[in-house]
């Protein structure tokens, strides 16, 4: 007898393997319709999204650009002014706007270069200057009020070879003036582009750095056409529609292209978005720590950035110019980040004494610096730039550990002066009784009333050349408390009076009390050596140590 069981499984698989077919095919007839729905739907939605890319896109030729800026400048002959700062070597101009209200004297002026040195490819960083030139010649009161006390200098289109025949990087003979066509090109000692004949528009920037001496350069950048290929370009229509993540105040590439201080950054970003628009903020946004040369083993946990020397540095390295790069994406959104940046130039940076940009601080020691002197942005100018090549030299002191109720601040301007700083409290005293401008006797009761056991110094450099202070110096000490009394400040034992220009002035700002002593030039001439005391009354109590749980000392008492 047959097992009741043994053949059905045959008939059950036999059935299965007959039903198959019949189930495939009505699955990819099922399928076949359902990617056909899909597909039709995706078209639909496809058809009702925005073609950017496919509307005309006007390309600037050399003759409107050129006829541009002459219109300008004959339509606001009290504005606008049209210089030409070079040549390239295809014998094209190389053109500086400068644009303020004539009226106004220079002196009175903060000085921002503007230029779009990647602007060959990077389009949108040269149309965002030219919006923002439109802007600058409106009657908004900003514009007005930025015409009043800046001298705006721009250059919208450094690179015209590249701009309006490749739309490549560099110029004929391939050097880039954003990056000066790598650090081989400048003597780094000396900061001299060392093929000028190779790039007259590099030269022009630096002429134009070296005569005006910039508090700020900003350097618009923005999409391009570099990354397609010369036959991929075609007419050069491709770039309709391209954007991009817009950044602020660097570069991915190289993160010492930036304000030396973050909040500047923020305060532009908020003008963009404040208008709608956001903002990559580089490795704080990727959460990474810098590169350097100790982290080389770590460097792909690191920012991809790297410190290196571009064209832009040199305006820093000269004359401690702050400098900055925009990625545009957007016209509209470079045009709000420039007009904020301006704002910074018209007011008192976080509750500076003068407004202007943040640029006058030339050495820091311990919470205390050396800073540019002057009433106007002129005099400061001439004092930042002097300050900013003497630096190196310069040495400062504290008395140390600091102590409230009272700051001291000694900087010596020359090795003669710096020779007689000592660690040694009683050895300094007595290093300066023999120069008869010192009070003596006065630094002698302030050291002696106070706890301070030993003097904090940072010696600077030996200079071949030794030349006086020509045009004045500052000091500024920050108190740490809102509303002080100050009892008693005074250089080298003297009492000083309040004087923007010779003596101090006070203000509070960023949670200090800020105290500036003011050298004017017939003094800084004469002297090298300021030894600054502040005696001041907190006018607040701030507790000090601490104390375990009543608990905790009961039993301890017990044991």
């Amino acid at each position: 007898m047959t097992p009741r069981h043994s053949t059905l499984p045959v008939f059950s698989y036999s059935r299965q393997f007959l039903l198959l077919p019949l189930v495939l095919l009505v699955s990819m007839v099922f399928s076949n319709s359902t990617l056909a729905e899909e597909n039709e739907a995706l078209k639909q939605k496809l058809a009702n999204l925005p073609h950017p890319w496919q509307e005309k896109l006007h390309r600037l030729t050399l003759k409107e650009y050129t006829e541009t800026l002459k219109y300008w400048e004959e339509t606001y002959p009290k504005w606008v002014q049209v210089d030409r700062i070079g040549v390239t070597r295809e014998g094209i101009p190389l053109s500086l706007l400068k644009i303020t209200d004539q009226k106004t004297e220079d002196k009175h002026k903060q000085v921002c270069l503007m230029t779009a040195l990647h602007g060959g490819p990077e389009r949108s960083g040269t149309t965002a200057v030219m919006h923002y030139i439109e802007w600058l010649l409106s009657n908004a009161p900003a514009a007005q009020e930025t015409r009043k006390k800046q001298l705006l200098l721009i250059i919208p289109i450094i690179n015209p070879y590249a701009y309006f025949e490749t739309d490549r990087f560099g110029n004929s003979q391939k050097i880039d003036p954003y990056t000066g066509g790598g650090t081989n090109n400048w003597d780094l000692k000396t900061f001299q582009f060392k093929h000028p004949e190779k790039s007259p528009e590099i030269m022009a920037v630096l002429s134009v750095i070296d005569e005006f001496k910039p508090e700020v350069h900003v350097d618009v950048h923005g999409t391009g056409l570099q990354e397609y290929s010369p036959d991929q370009l075609g007419s050069r229509e491709r770039y309709r529609g391209q954007t991009m993540f817009e950044v602020t105040g660097s570069a991915y590439s190289n993160f010492t292209l930036r304000p030396w201080d973050w909040r500047i950054t923020e305060a532009i970003n908020k003008a963009g978005m404040k208008a709608g628009y956001g903002y990559d903020r580089f490795e704080a946004d990727a959460q990474r720590l810098f590169w350097g040369n100790q982290l080389t083993a770590m460097s792909k946990k690191l920012w991809l950035g790297r410190p290196i020397f571009y064209t832009a540095h040199y305006g820093y390295a000269r004359y401690h110019t702050m400098i900055m790069a925009f990625e545009v994406g957007w016209e509209s959104s470079g045009l709000e980040r420039l007009k904020g940046l301006m704002n910074i130039g018209n007011s008192n940076w976080n509750g500076a004494y003068f407004p202007g940009y943040p640029v006058n601080r030339m050495q820091s020691y311990i919470g205390h610096f050396v800073s540019a002197w002057g009433k106007t942005p002129q005099a400061r100018r001439q004092s930042r730039v002097e300050l900013w090549q003497k630096q190196p030299r310069l040495s400062q002191a504290v008395l140390y550990p600091q102590t409230a109720g009272r700051d001291t601040y000694i900087i010596a301007t020359s090795a003669k002066s710096s020779e007689l700083l000592s660690p040694d409290i009683k050895q300094f005293l007595e290093n300066i009784k023999p120069i008869p401008t010192i009070n003596h006797s006065v630094l002698q009761a302030i050291v002696d009333d106070g706890p301070e056991i030993k003097i904090a110094v940072s010696k600077g450099q030996s200079a071949k050349e030794e030349t006086p202070i020509e045009h004045g110096i500052a000091f500024q000490l920050r108190i740490p408390y809102q509303n002080p009394d100050l009892v008693d400040i005074r250089v080298n034992g003297h009492v000083l009076q309040k004087s923007a220009t010779d003596g101090y002035v006070t203000w509070y700002g960023d949670g200090f009390t800020h105290v500036q002593i003011n050298v004017p030039p017939k003094k800084s001439k004469t002297n090298d050596l300021y030894i600054i005391t502040c005696l001041y009354h907190p006018q607040e109590k701030r507790s000090y140590g601490w104390k375990p749980p009543q608990a905790v000392m009961d039993r301890l008492e017990k044991k």
